[in-house]
């Protein structure tokens, strides 16, 4: 049987007895470690976190106020508790001290039981702490997975349905995430609230924008040549059928569920800056982010890939292409961002292309 970890408790004491007496009472129970100044305490912390600090006020030098003032303003260390132990009994000192984040305080001369179970009271607590952490991180994963498994069951509807989608699939996913993490870095779009958890869940949903394709029939999606101007008011409404699929889903998780941007971005990435693209017209900043990314991502990824009725177009054609979009198919900022990000999107088309030929026009 595996033996239960013992906690480790920090004193910090100016006083050999002091500390000779608390090694004593806590020693059978606990890991110990001693410092006998600030300076100390805080570089032994830093080195080895303990799960508790006893700290003593009335030192010379960094007293303890300060050390604990020093622990409380780092992210690594402010979570570590503290009691305070001193031969200060006034009420404003232990306010103080209980204002400064230490969770308790005892004053000297203390009763070595009193000492013992005050500690164990906190250890009880951080043990309970800890495992409620530890039960809302599998719980986050548990909903990730979700989020994933979720997602790419719908994709799989898509790869089913069109032999172009697998690269595809992967390519745009990595060409929205590049765009939306340097939106951020460049700090465009202010007001977008393009957080670390909204760029996860656009990539993710990213592979979803062509799902309503399920909805077009087989003798139009497959096609081998161009469609006709009645075959191809049939294929636009991929946007609205991909819209509906996303939202029956999301009926079933609630309004605020992660798929309401895979439905965005499935129902306007057609969406032009003009005002000219489809379903709705849509015009300028009254289109989505997502979807004003993914038209670039989507564009992009059609002019650089084989198809049954046109070569692979080279990087320098596609950029060029979409520079000339700049402010009328697509979002200036959005082109801006592009450029920014066009040798990562030429990578990412080389390491995904589903043909030779692709790959080598690329890299020419």
């Amino acid at each position: 049987m595996t033996e239960m970890k013992k906690h480790k408790i920090l004193v910090v004491d100016d006083s050999k007895p002091n500390i000779d007496l608390i090694v004593e009472v806590l020693n059978n129970e606990y890991t110990v470690s001693v410092a006998m100044n600030g300076k100390d305490a805080v570089q032994l912390v830093a080195e080895n976190p303990p799960d508790l600090v006893l700290l003593d006020v009335m030192m010379p030098g960094m007293d303890g106020y300060e050390v604990c003032k020093i622990l409380k303003s780092n992210k690594k260390t402010r979570e570590i508790p503290v009691i305070f132990l001193t031969a200060l009994d006034e009420e404003d000192d232990e306010a103080l001290g209980l204002d400064m984040g230490a969770v308790d305080y005892i004053t000297k001369p203390f009763r070595p039981r009193l000492l013992e179970r005050r500690v164990k009271n906190q250890m009880i607590l951080k043990d309970h702490r800890d495992n409620l952490e530890e039960m809302v991180k599998q719980r986050t994963r548990l909903l990730n997975l979700t989020q994933d498994v979720t997602i790419e069951s719908l994709g799989n509807l898509a790869e089913y349905r069109d032999q172009e989608t697998g690269g595809h699939i992967k390519r745009t996913k990595n060409y929205v995430n590049c765009l939306a993490t340097e939106i951020r870095k460049q700090g465009k779009y202010p007001k977008s609230n393009i957080t670390d958890g909204y760029i996860e869940l656009l990539t993710k949903s990213a592979p979803l924008h062509d799902i309503g394709k399920v909805g077009v029939p087989d003798s139009i999606l497959m096609k081998p040549g161009r469609l006709t101007s009645e075959e191809f008011e049939e294929m636009k409404k991929h946007t609205i059928y991909g819209r509906d699929i996303i939202a029956a889903s999301e009926r079933s998780l609630g309004e605020d569920s992660f798929l309401s941007v895979a439905r965005e971005i499935a129902y306007t990435h057609h969406e032009k800056w003009d005002g000219s693209g489809y379903p709705e017209g849509t015009k300028g900043e009254n289109i989505p982010i997502s979807g004003r990314m993914m038209a670039i991502a989507d564009v992009y990824d059609a002019l650089i890939s084989k198809r049954v009725y046109k070569d692979p177009f080279s990087h320098e054609k596609a950029m060029k292409i979409i520079i000339e979009g700049n402010g009328t198919h697509f979002d200036p900022v959005m082109v801006e961002i592009f450029i920014i990000c066009q040798t990562r999107f030429r990578e990412i088309a080389i390491e995904y292309a589903d043909f030779d030929e692709e790959r080598q026009t690329l890299s020419s």
